[in-house]
């Protein structure tokens, strides 16, 4: 036991992210293949037609999250290693999440147009 922490609890707390992505990656699959087979029966019933996608709404919701999760990861990157390699665990989500808005404000600003 180091500073009142025992070992049994550092190897439960680092499972506990493991679990999460497995978890939500077992959600994402079986929700993909059920869509595949749900979009294969219509396909066979004749009553199949593919919605375009909303290029708009995914730009804002996509740099929404991105900027979200890039500056948190920033902020807590910078307070515990100041400076180094382990910041781009920030920055770079930051960076693709504000490409995502400006896309997405210069494509409102075209429609506008």
């Amino acid at each position: 036991m180091e500073n009142g922490v025992s070992s049994a609890s550092k190897v439960i707390i680092s499972i506990i992210p493991i679990v999460g992505i497995v978890m939500g990656c077992v959600v994402v699959f079986f929700y993909i293949l059920w869509t595949h087979r749900e979009r294969m029966l219509m396909i066979e019933k004749g009553s199949y037609s593919p919605k375009p996608v909303d290029l708009d709404t995914f730009s804002l919701l996509s740099g929404i999250l991105l900027v979200a999760v890039g500056l948190t990861l920033t902020i807590v990157f910078l307070v515990v290693a100041s400076t180094g390699y382990a910041l781009l665990g920030g920055l770079i989500p930051l960076s693709v999440g504000i490409g995502f808005m400006a896309f997405y404000t210069s494509r409102a600003k075209n429609r506008a147009a």
